[in-house]
């Protein structure tokens, strides 16, 4: 069975599932739905030869500039048509991008940091890329990925942007660049017109695999990224687990999965400057013409801690639709639990979301579902349904539990939720533009037992 009937497979039985339950969905079904994704994804294997990259001339000695030596190694797994490289204990400067190749394990032990250069030139020159949504030649990402199979970054090391005192400090710079961006993408320019860079002040990715497929992302610690940590672009067969973040620059995403597909993310431990996760699919003309949404997600058994747990949005414009999300808690404040955010300009879908068991302290908006993002846009309003949550509860929610936003023109339609529970929310549910919406043994600001009626 080829890809693209096992997700026609998936779509017809998600809307079997709604038609059969209205905003209901039975535990069998639920698990029915998830293990047809799970079956798609599987981590690719370690490569049988390994060797360290001490061999090559590196000195984890945090001067050294150890670049050539990881040239020199991946050059040997491409010509040996596959290595595990071994990073031992100790900091190994890098003072460029690492551009990895086919059939690779770049393994981290205990006590190993990649620690990369604060010196922006040295991400030059520009490579193929993607800026918040839209195609473009930028800086090249820290550790880059192109059109490649059997990647693996694994171990118990640090991933180090090194990127507060440079990086970090662009975004005020950034405006004239990013609206030049989104100009390109709206008239549908060339690719090799949009050309960044230095003097565009559009911060790159710490980690981008772009085009690839068969990718495992296992045990690393992620710290101090130039902007998202990991974007996973156009990708699929991808597992995520048992990493960690304490990645506090601003825009530091954790996981964003874009144009991809078949993705597993499990025992993470979050720690952000901004989402946590954010599915993605692209920005306006750009994401509607490609129309490659995201897909078969499931996200689990994670501790979520930073601005927002898991969001779908805004880049969405290519459809973002099954993702899973499941047994998860918070390990500090969140802002919001679960944002599914659009606005007019986007167009495309967020549909078949499935939230189940999760667990938060304190957060801002609990669940929160909105067509206006930024109250702009015009023309291209998005399709929100099919969303169903069943085991969601908060100690405290400062602002609102549960907010439904729809546009006028395309409301918000066919959303469930059942077994929600919040201790105290200064507002219970704010519902606008939206149909087919349904409340069971949901309870906001404590349960109202029926009195004892008295005896006559």
């Amino acid at each position: 069975m080829n890809h693209k009937h096992i997700y026609a497979v998936l779509l017809f039985s998600c809307a079997c599932v709604f038609a059969a339950y209205g905003q209901s969905v039975s535990e069998q079904d639920y698990e029915a739905m998830r293990d047809k994704v799970l079956m798609q994804i599987k981590a690719p294997a370690e490569p049988a030869l390994s060797v360290s990259i001490i061999k090559f001339g590196a000195k984890g000695d945090s001067l050294t500039d150890c670049l050539p030596a990881f040239k020199k190694a991946f050059k040997r797994c491409k010509a040996q048509g596959g290595l595990k490289i071994i990073v031992p204990a100790g900091t190994y400067f890098i003072r460029g991008p690492l551009l990895l190749v086919d059939n690779l394990q770049l393994h981290l032990e205990k006590g190993a940091r990649l620690k990369f250069s604060e010196n922006p030139g040295d991400y030059l020159p520009a490579v193929f890329t993607s800026w918040e949504g839209t195609f473009l030649y930028n800086y090249s990402p820290l550790i880059y990925g192109y059109g490649l199979s059997n990647v693996l970054i694994t171990g118990q090391g640090v991933i180090d942007g090194n990127a507060a005192r440079t990086f970090s400090t662009w975004r005020d710079k950034q405006k004239a660049a990013q609206m030049l961006s989104r100009d390109m993408n709206h008239q549908g320019a060339p690719y090799a017109e949009r050309r960044f860079g230095e003097g565009s002040y559009l911060r790159p990715q710490l980690v981008q695999l772009f085009r690839c497929k068969n990718v495992l992302i296992q045990g690393v610690h992620v710290t101090n990224s130039p902007f998202w940590c990991i974007h996973l672009l156009q990708s699929e067969n991808i597992t995520v687990r048992g990493i960690s973040f304490n990645a506090k620059n601003i825009n530091n995403d954790g996981i964003d999965p874009e144009y991809s597909r078949n993705i597993l993310i499990e025992d993470v431990d979050f720690d952000n400057g901004d989402d946590n996760v954010a599915i993605k699919a692209g920005r306006d003309h750009e994401g509607r013409s490609m129309a490659t949404p995201s897909e078969n997600i499931v996200i689990r058994n994670c501790r979520f801690k930073g601005l927002h747990a898991v969001v779908a949005g805004s880049e969405m414009s290519a459809g973002v639709r099954n993702v899973f999300v499941e047994n998860c808690t918070s390990a500090g404040y969140c802002k919001r639990g679960i944002y599914l955010k659009s606005n007019p300009d986007r167009g495309g879908f967020i549909s078949n979301i499935f939230v189940r068991n999760l667990r938060f302290t304190e957060v801002e908006d609990l669940f929160y579902v909105t067509s206006f993002y930024h109250g702009e846009g015009q023309g291209f309003a998005t399709d929100i349904h099919d969303v169903y949550v069943d085991g969601l509860s908060c100690g405290k929610v400062r602002n609102a539990a549960i907010v439904i936003q729809g546009f006028p023109e395309k409301k918000v339609n066919r959303i469930g939720f059942k077994n929600v529970m919040v201790d105290y929310a200064k507002i219970g549910v704010s519902i606008n533009n939206a149909e087919n919406i349904n409340l069971t043994d949901v309870n906001i600001g404590g349960i109202v037992n029926e009195a004892p009626s008295s005896a006559h």
